[in-house]
C-alpha cells in the first residue's frame, strides 16, 4: 500500500497567555482588540515580535540607537528608538507618530492604532511593548512572557532551561570588555536637576532651597528617613515639608518646576515673629532666609532649644552635624601676657567687604578691580585686633590683642559676603557693595584654624587635607538692592548647572567663578 503523501506543515497558532491570579489578560485595550481580531493576526505579531527580539538581544549593533526617519535620514540618537510591530521600521521618538499617519496598518483598522517595540541597545535592551494609543508603555502577559524567556535562557520555548553559568562560555565571562560593553550605570535615576517656581518675589528662597536640596548630607538625611514625617505630629512642620522636596526631586523622575507650597505656608503659618518679614511679596535677603530655615529645621530634628548667639551650643541634629562649627576668641593682655579664650558656635561666617575695599583702594591709589575670598578670610582670621578689657590677673582695664580662629569646622561651610550695608549719617540707605571676589573650587582653611597657628601644623599634609573643601554652591544676587534677583549655581556630580527660579540649564566652571557670589557653600572633601 503507498504511503500517504505529506502534507505541508501548517503554521503554528499562537495562544494568549493564559489569566493568572491579580494579573490583568491584556496589556490595554487596544493589545485586547489586536488579540481578538483573528488568529492570522495573532500569529504575525508574536511572530514579528520575537523577530524584534531577535534583533534586539542576539546581535550587538556597531552603533547603538540607531534610526532612520521618516525622511530616510540616519539618525543617531541618545533617547530610546523604536522597532514598527508592523513593519521592519525603526524610528526615533519624533517620528514615531508621522510612521502611524504615513503607514497604512491593519491592526484594529485605525491607521495610528499601532504597537512599537523599544529598541534601546547598550544602556537597556529592555523590549518593552508601547502603545501608539495609550501613548505609554503597556505590560501584556503573553509579550512580557516572551520577552522573559529571550532574556532568561536566549530562548522562546517554554521546556528548555539553562543555568546562568551556561548562557555564556568561559571566555566571555572573562572578557572585561563585554562586561564594561554590557554594566551600565543606570540611566533612568532622579539626580535632583528641577527648578523651582517663583511665587512672587521668592526667588531668595529657591536659591537657598536649591543649595540644601544638593547637599549630600542633607539629602541623605531626608532620602534615609531622618526626618520621620509619618510620625510627625507637628502641624504645618517645615522638616516635614524638606522631607516632601526630597522625596519629589530624588523620588520622582521628573524635570518640570516644583512648586515649594508647604515650604512657603510653613512660614505663613508660623507665630514667630522672626518669620512676619517672609510672608510679605516683597523681596527679602537670602542669608536670612538660610538662618531662619537653619533654625527652624534645628528645633523640629534637634533638642528644640534655639541656638544662642555667642554661646557654645551642643546638638546632635542634622543641622548642626552639617553647617555648625565652633569659633575660638583669644584675647592676650598686653601688660602681663594673660590669655582667656572664649569659644562660641556659629552657623555662617559673615566677611565683610567695605572696609577690605576702603584698604585695597588706598594702596592702589582706589582702584580695586576685585578682592580674593582668602583675603577677606585673612582680615578676619589672621590678622589680631586692639581692644580693651578687664583683665582678672591685673584687676583693671588693659590694653589687649584679640585674635579669632576656628576651633572646629563644619562639614558643610557657608560663607555670607556682605554685600548689603546700611549707610548712617544725614542720608540713611542701604547700599549694595559690588566689588568682585574672586573664590576658589578649593579651599583650605586650615590656616585659619586654632590648630593651623602652629608651625608643625603649617607643615602637616594629612592635616591640610582634612581641612580642604570642595565647591558646592553659590548664591548670587543680581541687580539693584530693591529690584534684583536671585540665582544660583550648584554642582552636581563633577557638572555645575545654573539655577534660576524654575529653569535649569548647564553652567560652565569659568560661569561660577565668575559669579559675584552673596553665599558660598563649600563641602569638606573627607565627606563628599
Amino acid at each position: 500500500m503507498a504511503a500517504r503523501p505529506g502534507t505541508p506543515a501548517s503554521p503554528k497558532n499562537f495562544k494568549v497567555k493564559a489569566p493568572q491570579p491579580g494579573q490583568p489578560l491584556y496589556g490595554c485595550e487596544h493589545i485586547q482588540r489586536l488579540f481578538n481580531q483573528d488568529q492570522a493576526t495573532t500569529n504575525t505579531s508574536i511572530q514579528h515580535y520575537k523577530a524584534i527580539l531577535r534583533s534586539i538581544f542576539d546581535t550587538t549593533p556597531m552603533v547603538p540607537q540607531t534610526a532612520k526617519c521618516v525622511d530616510g535620514q540616519i539618525v543617531t540618537t541618545l533617547t530610546p528608538t523604536y522597532l514598527c510591530l508592523q513593519c521592519p521600521s525603526t524610528l526615533t521618538e519624533e517620528d514615531r507618530a508621522k510612521h502611524g499617519t504615513k503607514k497604512s496598518h491593519r491592526f484594529w483598522g485605525w491607521q495610528r492604532a499601532w504597537l512599537i517595540v523599544i529598541a534601546v541597545d547598550v544602556e537597556s535592551r529592555s523590549g518593552s511593548i508601547y502603545c501608539q494609543m495609550c501613548d505609554d508603555l503597556v505590560w501584556d502577559p503573553t509579550f512580557e512572557e516572551l520577552r522573559i524567556r529571550k532574556i532568561g535562557t536566549g530562548t522562546f520555548s517554554a521546556h528548555r532551561k539553562r543555568k546562568h553559568d551556561e548562557m555564556f562560555s568561559e571566555p566571555v565571562k572573562e572578557n572585561s570588555l563585554f562586561i564594561a560593553q554590557n554594566t551600565t550605570v543606570a540611566s533612568c535615576k532622579a539626580n535632583g536637576l528641577r527648578g523651582i517656581y517663583n511665587a512672587g518675589a521668592t526667588c531668595y528662597q529657591n536659591v537657598v532651597l536649591q543649595s540644601f536640596l544638593h547637599n549630600p548630607v542633607l539629602r541623605n538625611f531626608y532620602l534615609g528617613d531622618g526626618h520621620a514625617s509619618s510620625n510627625c505630629e507637628t502641624p504645618y512642620c517645615l522638616s516635614c515639608a524638606m522631607d516632601d522636596m526630597f522625596q519629589d526631586f530624588y523620588a520622582l523622575e521628573n524635570t518640570n518646576g516644583y512648586t515649594a507650597a508647604n515650604i512657603l505656608s510653613g512660614f505663613w503659618i508660623s507665630e514667630k515673629k522672626a518669620f512676619e518679614n517672609l510672608v510679605t511679596t516683597k523681596e527679602q535677603d537670602a542669608h536670612e532666609f538660610f538662618q531662619f530655615l537653619a533654625e527652624e529645621l534645628h528645633e523640629r530634628n534637634g533638642d528644640g532649644k534655639k541656638p544662642e548667639v555667642g554661646s557654645e551650643h551642643s546638638c546632635n541634629c542634622i543641622i548642626h552635624q552639617t553647617f555648625y562649627g565652633k569659633m575660638q576668641s583669644t584675647t592676650t593682655c598686653q601688660n602681663c601676657g594673660g590669655m582667656t579664650n572664649q569659644v562660641q558656635s556659629f552657623l555662617d561666617l559673615s566677611l565683610p567687604l567695605e572696609n577690605l575695599a576702603v584698604k585695597k583702594g588706598k594702596k592702589n591709589g582706589f582702584k580695586t578691580p576685585y578682592m580674593t575670598l582668602q583675603e577677606c578670610l585673612d582680615e578676619e582670621y589672621i590678622k589680631q585686633d586692639k581692644c580693651e578689657y578687664r583683665c582678672h590677673s591685673c584687676n583693671s582695664t588693659q590694653q589687649a590683642r584679640r585674635q579669632t580662629s576656628i576651633k572646629r569646622l563644619p562639614n558643610v561651610l557657608s560663607v555670607q559676603l556682605k554685600r548689603f550695608e546700611f549707610k548712617t549719617g544725614r542720608n540713611e540707605r542701604a547700599a549694595k557693595i559690588d566689588t568682585p571676589v574672586r573664590f576658589p573650587l578649593q579651599l583650605n582653611m586650615l590656616p585659619y584654624t586654632s590648630r593651623g597657628r602652629s608651625q608643625d601644623a603649617k607643615d602637616n599634609y594629612e592635616l591640610a587635607r582634612s581641612c580642604t573643601y570642595d565647591l558646592l554652591s553659590v548664591v548670587v544676587h543680581v541687580g539693584e538692592i530693591d529690584t534684583g534677583h536671585y540665582v544660583s549655581y550648584c554642582r552636581v556630580g563633577d557638572q555645575w548647572f545654573a539655577f534660576n527660579d524654575h529653569k535649569v540649564e548647564l553652567a560652565s566652571k569659568s560661569d561660577v567663578l565668575g559669579a559675584r557670589a552673596y553665599l558660598l557653600f563649600y563641602i569638606i572633601r573627607s565627606v563628599a
